[in-house]
């Protein structure tokens, strides 16, 4: 894969620029697209930007039957020096390289990707909006093509790239907080599955406990996992418990990285500032919801959070378990640890 190779051939017709302020996530899409073909005789074809259109693919292709494919979730902000930044995309790349080989895909030069990617939003840079509360949405996507029914290895596969402008994640709004429902009787993920990649499986069966949740009053799913109800992510987002732990010392825990977790961007992010400010502990441990409870009953927990691209950081105010209404108090805490990690990734996107 070689982003010297990029043949850009870019639309000659515009659609009209929406209203940042009215952006609903992943409905709007810019212009053009990058594409690249890979086979097992060929290897990697020439990149294409090319104008957006819709796939031409085999019935039996692997991606729709097998669920074969992955994709990536960044963005490019518009920065107050009107210069348009990516944030860690290397991390992004990272993240997709250890996709695919899970997903038996095809591996690919990270940082030719990149360039690529880049030189793509570069074509589409008048799509990154003029706002610090909106930013431009990039998906890339890798898919199994493979003509066929046998449960295999692809021998063909689709690399593309498309581009979203985007506002807040949650109709809510940016930082209102949310409520969660906890149960265990559905798992996002498990000891060595998938959970540890961004692949289209992880996602799509998540949607039937997402209703159940909203059926239940509450807008997101807090995963659970094993006996213990061990806490893993919020809905799309990894979790954050900003708490006076058992030892009494102030705690900022995250569960570990132990093949269930998805190595969020925003997640390492917020670990990497906090280490750095070293006012409080920073931990990635294990919290169960018999933890909770009882920090919850001694008045030790001060903010819990989701955190992820879409909506940087999002708080939490409610957790429905076991027939309960658990009260976090995240927003009486102003959320001082919440509102900060907001306020500093946001100065370091639109620089």
């Amino acid at each position: 894969l070689q982003a010297s190779d990029l043949i850009i051939t870019p639309a000659t017709t515009f659609k009209e620029k929406p209203d940042p302020s009215g952006l609903v996530f992943g409905t709007v899409f810019t212009d053009n697209m990058l594409t690249i073909e890979w086979s097992l005789t060929s290897g990697w074809e020439k990149p294409y930007i090319k104008p957006l259109e819709n796939l031409s693919l085999h019935p039996a292709s692997s991606s729709l039957h097998y669920a074969i494919e992955l994709f990536e979730g960044m963005k490019a902000y518009r920065g107050v020096d009107g210069k348009i930044r990516l944030f860690r995309p290397t991390l992004n790349m990272d993240r997709m390289a250890r996709s695919a080989r899970r997903a038996s895909l095809p591996c690919f030069d990270q940082n030719e990707l990149l360039e690529c990617i880049r030189k793509l939003v570069e074509v589409e840079k008048e799509w990154v909006p003029y706002s610090t509360a909106a930013s431009l949405y990039i998906r890339p996507t890798l898919i199994g093509t493979e003509p066929s029914l046998g449960v295999k290895k692809p021998t063909k596969a689709l690399l593309y790239v498309i581009l979203s402008p985007v506002g807040p994640y949650f109709a809510s709004g940016s930082f209102n907080p949310i409520s969660l429902w906890a149960d265990p009787k559905y798992v996002r993920a498990w000891k060595g599955g998938t959970g540890d990649c961004k692949l289209g499986g992880n996602y799509g069966s998540s949607v039937y406990a997402q209703q159940e949740a909203l059926e239940l009053g509450c807008q997101q799913v807090l995963w659970l996992y094993g006996e213990d109800h061990q806490i893993t992510e919020v809905g799309t987002m990894n979790l954050f418990l900003y708490w006076i732990n058992e030892d009494g010392e102030n705690e900022l825990a995250t569960p570990p990285l132990d093949g269930i977790i998805l190595p969020g961007v925003t997640r390492q992010s917020i670990l990497d500032l906090a280490r750095n400010w070293g006012e409080f502990k920073v931990s990635e441990r294990y919290i169960t919801m018999s933890d909770l409870t009882v920090a919850l009953e001694e008045n030790r927990v001060k903010e819990m959070f989701g955190a992820g691209t879409a909506c940087i950081v999002c708080p939490i105010s409610k957790i429905l378990y076991k027939g309960k209404h658990l009260h976090i108090p995240t927003m009486e805490n102003g959320p001082q640890l919440t509102t900060r990690f907001l306020n500093k990734l946001s100065d370091i996107q639109v620089g």
